[in-house]
């Protein structure tokens, strides 16, 4: 009897023809999650099998597990013998000794002499008979015993179905560039676009010396946890206070954020390029701040070629929220470190900025200059 982790796979099945290559992904971005952990991944019939593993670490394995896309579901079984006396003893691990109960049979392997049904009813008869204070319910019992009878002379015994991160396996969707910030927004888009198969690079902005190190570190952080569904560990960052200070001493002061996002969007373009993103991800929402307008939207998009993709655009704040706490980084978003965004950010910020206007007002930087001296101090962190 061997204690497996079986790992199925979610929209993969409809890729058809290409489904391999999905499949290929798939397998390099489990056996990375998997990494620094003793296992053996095995794939059979439309799942994988993790085993080999230290018991001991079962739990941490099912996390990391849970955290992958393109994980449907996961289960924490035994691999037994297809022979009755072997699936018994492992369905006595599985089931409960009392309450009610039923047992559930798959069997792919046709050829085996008893069907699902019959399967499912000599188990469960001998489970109660080895436990009197067993019931059998079969519309809602408190536990199920499921049974999969595999082509190989193998059977699977396991006792849940639990959910995985669902989504497409990280890598099958381009590459995309995130302008991350400290806030709550960002690391929540980030995570949306991975989800959807988008390998997701990481830029941030700071404003040294009007943002401290501390800010810094709590990006770093956010990146961290990213990365566990990103598989991402690469952050860069932009020191963009010379042109906060420019912008603040020559342009109109209800433009500030406006023109200092047309900037960011440059320069995020720039990078993107470089490392072949195909596009830039914002964690902006309609109408959340003034610079998330239609307006403010419009005018940043017009300074760049490649798409700006907001996953969560037609999300309100109790939403993003909710997504924060479920993928783990609201507690490090909530920090009390000021971001770039904050510095000479104006009394009354422009919520419905004209376009001729703003760029009537960027005619006073010396645009190229300005980016150029951005990218000198250009830092990557391998996290």
């Amino acid at each position: 009897m061997e204690k497996v982790i079986i790992i199925r796979y979610a929209e993969i099945h409809l890729k058809g023809k290409n489904r391999g290559y999905f499949e290929r992904v798939f397998t390099v971005n489990l056996e990375r999650a998997m990494r620094g952990l003793r296992h053996e991944l095995q794939r059979t019939s439309g799942r994988y099998l993790l085993a080999g593993f230290d018991e001991a670490r079962a739990e941490e394995i099912c996390l990391r597990v849970s955290r992958v896309f393109g994980v449907h579901s996961y289960s924490l079984g035994y691999r037994v013998p297809n022979d009755l006396d072997s699936v018994y003893e492992a369905a006595k691990l599985v089931c409960p000794d009392r309450g009610s109960f039923k047992v559930v049979t798959h069997r792919a392997d046709k050829k085996y002499p008893m069907t699902s049904m019959e399967l499912s009813a000599h188990i469960g008869g001998r489970l109660l008979s080895g436990a009197p204070a067993l019931r059998v319910d079969v519309h809602a019992p408190e536990h199920t015993v499921y049974l999969d009878f595999r082509e190989n002379g193998t059977a699977l015994v396991f006792g849940t179905f639990e959910h995985g991160a669902g989504g497409m396996p990280v890598g099958t969707s381009g590459k995309g560039l995130l302008l991350i910030s400290g806030g709550i927004d960002s690391p929540v888009a980030g995570y949306m676009m991975a989800k959807r198969g988008m390998n997701v690079e990481l830029l941030h902005f700071h404003s040294y010396p009007y943002t401290n190190d501390g800010a810094k570190e709590k990006v770093k952080e956010l990146a961290r946890i990213l990365s566990r569904y990103s598989l991402s560990a690469r952050l860069t960052t932009l020191n963009v206070a010379h042109i906060q200070e420019q912008i603040h001493a020559v342009c109109a002061a209800e433009l500030n954020v406006t023109l200092l996002r047309r900037f960011m969007y440059r320069l995020a373009e720039i990078l993107a390029r470089e490392t072949g993103a195909k596009c830039l991800l914002t964690g902006e929402s309609l109408g959340q701040v003034a610079s998330q307008t239609i307006e403010g939207i419009t005018s940043s998009d017009a300074v760049v070629t490649l798409p700006v993709l907001r996953p969560l655009i037609g999300f309100d704040k109790d939403e993003i929220i909710a997504l924060a706490k479920k993928i783990g980084t609201y507690e490090t978003s909530v920090l009390p470190y000021e971001d770039c965004c904050t510095v000479f950010l104006p009394e009354y910020p422009a919520i419905k900025p004209k376009l001729s206007f703003i760029e009537e007002e960027e005619k006073k930087l010396d645009v190229e200059a300005l980016v150029k001296e951005a990218l000198s101090t250009k830092e990557v962190v391998e996290l």
